[in-house]
């Protein structure tokens, strides 16, 4: 049997901290995504969700400083689950994307 841990997201970056970590690039970021659907009594939903993007250099990601705030963005990666306890001494989750991949779209590109 095969196990896969895939996730593709498409949606606009949000706040983008890029560092250099042992001469290898990281670019932590999020990335909003939207959901659209109707109620059962036909009003329309808009579902914001915000999800958290590690993308580090490398074959499928170029140049992680051409990430900026509001550009439209493609991520292919897997979903990684981190635990650590907080300065309160609360067990918390985190819950992250490692992108494999990762591709600005244009604005055209974006709409369709």
């Amino acid at each position: 049997m095969e196990f896969i841990n895939r996730i593709e997201l498409q949606g606009r970056v949000g706040t983008v901290r890029t560092n250099e970590v042992n001469g290898s690039r990281v670019a932590n970021f999020s990335l909003a995504t939207e959901a659209l659907y109707k109620t059962r009594d036909a009003g329309a939903v808009s579902e914001l969700t915000w999800h958290n993007v590690v993308a580090w250099e490398g074959r499928d990601i170029t140049d992680v400083f051409s990430i900026t705030k509001g550009a439209p963005i493609n991520v292919i990666g897997r979903l990684r689950i981190s635990k650590y306890t907080s300065s309160e001494g609360v067990e918390k989750q985190l819950y992250e994307v490692l992108a494999q991949k990762v591709r600005i779209l244009t604005d055209e590109e974006a709409n369709s």
